[in-house]
């Protein structure tokens, strides 16, 4: 009988937050491995739980040299409970090897759920929730981050990220230029914590206000892209959506149709747009 590999979410703050399960596994658990052995301490102080496990470090700098082993002790029938320091483990913290890596040894892996600083500041953010992707944490280097945001510019999703602090003003200042600097974001600071600040208004005006400092565990969330109006869509665009509907079955009195009303043009335009490039040598 192998083991079973549980992550379990840590409060991000708030530590009256923490799943009413996170106790019980953490008790429970033959080995455990933590991103840092010292808040692990804090934590089972804080809600009372004496552990019996063995508890080993588990953090990105050992991550690759440390999963063959508890791969091995979860072989041999383990219960290893893999707590980060706040938050879901493997989202942007360690975790994703090992599941992974008992996934491919058909190890069983289940979840306690807890805090999210991701849901959390989506949720207060006052951006739109119903479609989101997050991006975690950009490249330090200028370029490579502003490439990045570049990429990701015409995204209409919500996109959410972490950043440190100390390069806040920066990567907002990187936002502005990237998405534009009326777009809608929400900076969320030390989210549950004693001085949660949420601050939002146009990248360029969160740009200003990080420039004088800010502190804390920071998350920020950003509008997506509009919608392209009619005079955004060339006539290349309109006849790749026509052909795109007519390769899906639709005959191209139909696709012409949905087409225009999509973007909001006379039927005609759109004729005509196909027409020419029907025509095009």
């Amino acid at each position: 009988m192998t083991g079973t590999l549980v992550l379990a979410g840590t409060p991000i703050g708030d530590v009256a937050d923490a799943p009413p399960r996170l106790a019980a596994e953490l008790a429970a658990a033959e080995v455990i491995a933590a991103e840092d052995t010292r808040r692990l301490r804090r934590l089972t102080q804080a809600l009372g739980v004496h552990t019996t496990g063995r508890v080993v470090s588990y953090f990105e700098g050992n991550e690759s040299a440390r999963t063959p082993e508890l791969v091995e002790a979860l072989a041999g029938g383990a219960r290893v409970l893999l707590v980060t320091d706040a938050g879901m483990p493997s989202v942007s913290d360690p975790g994703y090897r090992l599941v992974a890596a008992a996934v491919e040894r058909d190890i069983k892996v289940t979840a306690v759920p807890g805090p999210s600083a991701v849901l959390t500041a989506l949720a207060v953010s006052g951006l739109p929730v119903d479609r989101f992707c997050f991006e975690g944490f950009l490249p330090r280097k200028a370029g490579e981050r502003l490439a990045r945001l570049r990429d990701v510019a015409a995204e209409r999703r919500t996109l959410v990220y972490f950043e440190a602090p100390h390069r806040l003003d920066d990567t907002l200042a990187a936002m502005a230029e990237a998405f534009g600097a009326d777009r809608r974001a929400a900076v969320c600071r030390e989210l549950t914590k004693t001085y949660e600040e949420v601050k939002r208004g146009p990248l360029q005006d969160l740009a200003a206000w990080a420039a004088e400092g800010v502190r804390g565990e920071i998350t920020i969330v950003v509008e997506g892209a509009p919608e392209p109006g009619p005079q955004e869509l060339g006539a290349e665009e309109l006849v790749r959506r026509v052909r795109a509907r007519e390769e899906a079955g639709e005959r191209r009195k139909e696709a012409i149709a949905a087409v225009a009303a999509d973007a909001g043009l006379p039927k005609r335009e759109v004729f005509d747009a196909v027409v020419a490039a029907k025509n095009a040598p």
